[in-house]
């Protein structure tokens, strides 16, 4: 006979107690061994799908929202677009008389591509910046063929068109020709109001569509290759809305379609200066940003807002910490300089003020930033707007490496010198 005090003795007063036995009364019952690191992972997966299906939530309604809100004005000008403010139609029209279409975005390739059997439409002056519109002047004056120039305002007007001006808003929005242009006459009346009007002083313009006593359609003969500029106040006689209207197709297609080719020119936000300074008629930011994209984002910021606060965890309290040490330009300057000494780098050093100097006369010049290391277009700009002694301004700014530190000083004087008789001239 087994002793009570023997443990493998199978009685019945050896059977396991039951949970409620074990436990006093009112007490949950303890998680067995990796219930917690289970618990854990759940709640883990749990919180990540609720994150999940807020942001699903919330991309759907921006998408939704956009889509409501951003209304036909999407492809406006593009001659691609069938929407009501595309130009698809007037493009398709020019393609049935023999007129082929290019569409470029830059105004390098709108340059290249202007020539005396051509076209060149710009669709948005004022977005271009200094040097843009430099390019395009230059294709202007050289190509021999025509330009046209939708409702271009006194920020572009001086540059593209030196001759010209605004004059204010255009208050009739269907003028007559008044003029004895062919294609005005053969179009009559057109949607040409409705933006901007023009004046000007150059022998030989042809004045057309006024209002108020000022034009809507400008033509002013350009250059001595026999081009001419057409200065167009509204673009509303190239949109697939406007087309049937009154003499809209006549005019657009006679206005694009003088010469077998046409290049459209659609600049984009790329093919502007970022340090271009903005001006009273400059577009800001909101007015670039598509219609239904402003509420669109202030949805998501403030989805994003309250995301942060819902997330959001207590910090500790603020702790102070010293910034790093503030070093005035000009000392940084000087330490380089000493560095270069140091290091007997005067070719470096020489190479770093001519490639400054020569981007800065650059800009001044009007030589496109592409060219500005390039002698034979950068010196012949240069040499041009100096009026004392002739100087060898290839030698000055692509020169040989000074032979001292007194030639090293000699060469930033003199670049110092040029520079500043360039902006005074």
């Amino acid at each position: 006979m087994t002793g009570p005090t023997d443990p493998a003795a199978p009685t019945a007063l050896s059977a396991p107690p039951t949970p409620a036995a074990q436990e006093p009364e009112g007490t949950a019952p303890l998680p067995a061994p990796g219930d917690a690191d289970a618990e854990s992972r759940t709640r883990r997966i749990r919180g990540i799908r609720r994150a999940l299906t807020a942001v699903a939530v919330l991309a759907a309604g921006v998408i939704a929202t956009a889509a409501l809100n951003s209304g036909s004005r999407h492809g406006y000008l593009d001659p691609r677009t069938t929407d009501p403010f595309g130009s698809h139609a007037v493009a398709e029209l020019l393609k049935e008389r023999g007129v082929t279409t290019r569409v470029v975005t830059t105004a390098r390739e709108a340059a290249d591509a202007a020539g005396p059997r051509t076209t060149l439409l710009v669709t948005d002056p004022d977005r271009l910046g200094a040097t843009q519109r430099g390019v395009i002047r230059s294709a202007i004056d050289l190509s021999g063929g025509r330009t046209v120039l939708l409702a271009p305002s006194s920020h572009s007007l001086p540059d593209l068109s030196p001759g010209a001006h605004t004059a204010g808003a255009a208050d009739t929005e269907h003028p007559d020709p008044g003029c004895t242009l062919p294609a005005a006459t053969s179009a009559g009346r057109a949607d040409t109001g409705g933006g901007l009007r023009y004046r000007t002083t150059l022998p030989g313009a042809t004045a057309c569509y006024p209002s108020s006593g000022d034009p809507t359609l400008l033509v002013l003969p350009t250059g001595p290759t026999g081009g001419d500029t057409v200065l167009l106040g509204s673009e509303t006689i190239l949109l697939n809305e406007s087309l049937a209207d009154e003499g809209n197709a006549s005019l657009a297609l006679q206005l694009l379609g003088s010469r077998p080719n046409l290049v459209w020119y659609l600049p984009s936000l790329a093919d502007s200066d970022p340090d271009t300074a903005p001006s009273d008629e400059d577009k800001s930011l909101l007015d670039l940003v598509p219609a239904g994209w402003s509420w669109a984002l202030l949805q998501l910021f403030v989805a994003a807002a309250l995301a942060a606060l819902w997330r959001a965890r207590r910090l500790g309290p603020l702790v102070t910490e010293k910034l790093p040490v503030a070093i005035r330009a000009s000392e940084a300057t000087e330490g380089r300089a000493r560095l270069y000494r140091k290091a007997d780098a005067r070719d470096r050093a020489a190479t770093v003020l001519r490639a400054a100097t020569r981007e800065r006369l650059a800009a001044l010049v009007g030589v496109p930033h592409t060219q500005a290391h390039d002698p034979a277009a950068l010196a012949p700009a240069v040499s041009a707007r100096l009026t004392g002694e002739p100087r060898d301004v290839t030698a000055l700014l692509f020169g040989t490496t000074p032979s001292d530190d007194a030639a090293l000083v000699a060469l930033a004087d003199h670049l110092d010198a040029l520079e500043r008789e360039v902006r005074t001239s």
